[in-house]
């Protein structure tokens, strides 16, 4: 990422909307947003395929196999809608998977979602994402992801509606075809 380039036009956006960015409150504003942008967007930085590279170290499934699959819910991100880069928050998502002879340990599913949630996004692409990311990080092709999130898009600006979630299922392998592996993620 730039970040002088980031600060010069955060500058200009500030001059742009009528304030003056050369005033007390708004002077370190060009630096502290492209340190934010640099945290927030970390994830343009890396391919589907690094990220899976990064949080794959697996292990060897229980003995004998596994026939159960591997279920995380809750794991909180946000992310930044494409259209208007505005927030995308209060997301939850789901991930579960069937090992194929191996596991990844639990803490790297929830990577997984934090890095693909680092850029711009749409939430269907995100779950996409995962799903991708998991899907060749475990060596499974039978992955669900379950996203709900709020968009300040609809939230905070446009109709305004509050309350408005949007929920979001990818699916492959197993998970496409078996109710059964579905409601896991409910």
């Amino acid at each position: 990422m730039d970040r002088k380039a980031v600060e010069y036009h955060i500058k200009g956006l500030l001059k742009a909307i009528g304030e003056d960015p050369d005033r007390e409150g708004l002077r370190e504003t060009p630096r502290r947003v492209a340190g934010m942008f640099e945290e927030v967007f970390e994830g343009i930085s890396y391919t589907n395929h690094e990220i899976a590279e990064m949080f794959g170290k697996t292990f060897e499934a229980c003995e004998g196999g596994m026939q159960s699959a591997v279920v995380m819910k809750d794991i909180t991100v946000f992310s930044y809608c494409e259209h208007h880069m505005a927030l995308m928050y209060d997301m939850a998502v789901n991930v579960a998977y069937i090992p194929n002879g191996r596991v990844i340990g639990l803490s790297k599913i929830a990577r997984i979602c934090d890095m693909a949630s680092k850029r711009l996004q749409l939430q269907e692409r995100l779950g996409r994402d995962i799903a991708e990311i998991i899907s060749e990080a475990t060596g499974s092709e039978d992955v669900g992801v379950k996203i709900i999130g709020s968009h300040s898009c609809m939230t905070a600006r446009g109709i305004r509606n509050t309350s408005a979630k949007t929920e979001t299922r990818t699916y492959s392998g197993l998970f496409k075809t078996r109710k059964d592996l579905q409601e896991l993620l409910d």
